[in-house]
């Protein structure tokens, strides 16, 4: 039987059923994480109807999802376009316009393969490279729309406070009025780091804009301060990656975990590896902050910059060294880098439920915790529609071991063997 029945409809959506119009998309024999085997029917960017297997129709396009696990889609929380896949590339990283926007959009598209399809980029400005790194990354946004939705996060200079400040400052607010979504910044750079934090709140508060700053989270009176004025600040305030947190004795870190927690202000922590606003690597005490409530999401960091050469900007990979190296349950892994991240960057929940986004993954495998391990077959849906396709082929020679195995075809004479 249709969930949708018992759903209301989603706003936008006055009109009659369009089950069988034009630019629906059925995802046919999904297995969810309940076990269920269930047919999903997208329409106009949300889900429409969840039913048993073969219960629903389309005469719009259909994916059979056999041997798929379907779930909501990651996201990005904290991504660097403006470095990214820079590291092969000797010298000085590269900041020409052009540059900074191909190697932006090239990210995203590895990303949005993944199956991220939303993403937070950290764009440095100031300095010699003044707004223009901005504009190329907001340029990578308008040439994805309608594949991934890419939100560029200001990061001002050094210095912020004082006299020495006043450039940047300015520069922030230029920022924001050019498209900016997020305010962030370094506030451990700067000889006042209050006074920084202080300046970045006062610039989202004007533009009524999130707030999502760096910091190794080394110093709890740095942290209690932040907590203090980030406190009820609307949209909301994220910092990390916050890896000093662990370093910090647990008595001290747990006092900071609750100041944290009481102001609202989510971690996102980088399992994968450092990133460019980070002196150090390591992560955040997962266990600790999830213990004292904190908002906890995960990204990816460094995609092959200079921070990381090796960074995959691979959501499940941040989940599987959340639930390997963590101990966190494959659940609460997943949830880090999907609801938790999504609602760290302000997007609505997503569920493979009538009404919701259609902000979908669907990975080869059975179970969450399976999935996690071996995620190489990807479909990605963002806003009712497939937008990327990640196929892995695996055969073995041929064996005696009695196991019904996937095999590489004998060669025909005179022939290699055919794939």
């Amino acid at each position: 039987m249709s969930a949708d029945s018992k759903q209301p409809r989603p706003p936008g959506d006055e009109g009659g059923s369009a089950a069988g119009g034009a630019g629906a998309l059925l995802l046919a024999n999904a297995r969810l994480t309940d076990g269920r085997t269930v047919d999903v029917r997208l329409v106009r960017e949300r889900i429409e109807a969840v039913g048993t297997a073969g219960s629903l129709s389309t005469a719009g396009a259909r994916v059979d999802l056999s041997g798929f696990l379907l779930l909501p889609a990651p996201a990005e929380p904290h991504a660097h376009a403006d470095t990214a896949l820079s590291a092969d590339v000797p010298g000085p990283v590269e900041y020409e316009p052009g540059e900074v926007r191909r190697r932006a959009t090239e990210a995203a598209l590895l990303q949005l393969g993944h199956g991220a399809t939303a993403l937070r980029a950290h764009v440095r400005i100031g300095a010699v490279r003044g707004l223009g790194p901005l504009e190329a990354v907001l340029r990578a946004r308008r040439s994805l729309r309608g594949l991934t939705d890419l939100t560029a996060v200001a990061v001002p200079p050094r210095l912020l406070t004082g006299a020495a400040g006043a450039d940047g400052l300015a520069m922030l607010r230029d920022a924001v009025k050019m498209g900016a979504g997020v305010v962030g910044g370094c506030p451990d750079r700067d000889p006042d780091p209050a006074g920084y934090v202080e300046a970045v709140l006062e610039v989202a508060a004007e533009h009524g804009v999130p707030v999502d700053l760096h910091t190794d989270g080394d110093h709890p009176a740095r942290l209690a301060r932040l907590a203090a004025m980030a406190g009820g600040l609307r949209p909301g305030v994220a910092i990390g990656p916050c890896a000093g947190l662990g370093r910090l004795p647990e008595e001290v870190a747990g006092r900071a975990a609750d100041r944290l927690a009481a102001a609202g202000v989510t971690v996102v922590c980088l399992p994968q590896g450092g990133c460019a606003g980070a002196e150090r690597r390591g992560v955040a005490p997962v266990r600790l902050l999830r213990s004292a409530g904190v908002r906890l999401a995960a990204g990816g960091g460094a995609l092959r910059d200079a921070a990381n050469p090796v960074g995959r900007g691979d959501p499940l990979e941040a989940a599987f060294l959340l639930a390997s190296l963590e101990g966190l349950a494959p659940a609460e892994a997943y949830a880090a880098v999907s609801a938790r991240a999504r609602e760290a960057m302000g997007l609505p929940e997503v569920r493979v439920e009538a009404g919701f986004p259609a902000e979908l993954v669907a990975v080869r495998g059975e179970r969450l915790a399976g999935v996690l391990s071996l995620a190489y077959s990807r479909i990605v849906v963002h806003r009712g529609r497939v937008v990327a396709r990640t196929s892995a082929v695996r055969e073995y020679c041929d064996t005696e071991a009695g196991l019904d195995l996937p095999r590489q075809a004998r060669p025909g004479p005179g022939g290699p063997a055919a794939r």
